[in-house]
C-alpha cells in the first residue's frame, strides 16, 4: 500500500522529538504518538516539507495553547479513550516522507494515517497555531533534513 498524501488535517503515527528532549541532544523522539500535519510547503526540488502538531494525554499548563479533540473525533480515528489536546506550541518539521513515520500495520506504509480532522476542528487548530506562531510561541524541531 502506498504512503497517503500529506495534507493539512491528516492525523499521522509519528516518533515524535519534544523540545525539551531536543535541547538534551536527544535526536529521536521517546515515544511514537499519533501528530496532526498543520502544514505542508512544496520547494522547487525535493520532497514536500511537513509540519506536525504532538497530540498527546497530558493536559496543557495553558488551555489557549492546546486543542482538545472530541471524542467522536478520537473514536473516528481509531485513537483511545483517554482525553487528547493537539499543542501548539511546537512542532516537528521534516522532508515528507522522512525516517520517522509509524505505520500502525508492520509493512502497510498506508497505515501511517489515522484519518483526517474534521475541517471546523482543524480550522479552529490553524487559526490558533497562527495566533500562537504570530507570538513567538512556537518552537520548531528541524528533523531529518
Amino acid at each position: 500500500m502506498a504512503l497517503p498524501n500529506p495534507v493539512p488535517g491528516l492525523v499521522i503515527g509519528y516518533s515524535y522529538l519534544w523540545s525539551r528532549e531536543h535541547a538534551r541532544g536527544q535526536e529521536e523522539g521517546l515515544k511514537d504518538r499519533p501528530c496532526a500535519i498543520i502544514l505542508t510547503s512544496t520547494p522547487i526540488t525535493g520532497g514536500p516539507i511537513v509540519s506536525v502538531l504532538p497530540i498527546t494525554h497530558t493536559p496543557p499548563p495553558n488551555s489557549d495553547l492546546a486543542i482538545e479533540i472530541p471524542r467522536s473525533t478520537k473514536q473516528r480515528l481509531g485513537l483511545d479513550d483517554a482525553r487528547s489536546w493537539v499543542m501548539l506550541t511546537e512542532a516537528n518539521r521534516f522532508i515528507w516522507p522522512g525516517p520517522d513515520l509509524r505505520p500502525a500495520q508492520l509493512g502497510n506504509a498506508a497505515s501511517i494515517a489515522y484519518g483526517q480532522l474534521p475541517y471546523t476542528l482543524f480550522e479552529t487548530i490553524r487559526l490558533k497555531f497562527l495566533t500562537t506562531l504570530k507570538t513567538r510561541a512556537v518552537t520548531t524541531i528541524p528533523r531529518t533534513e
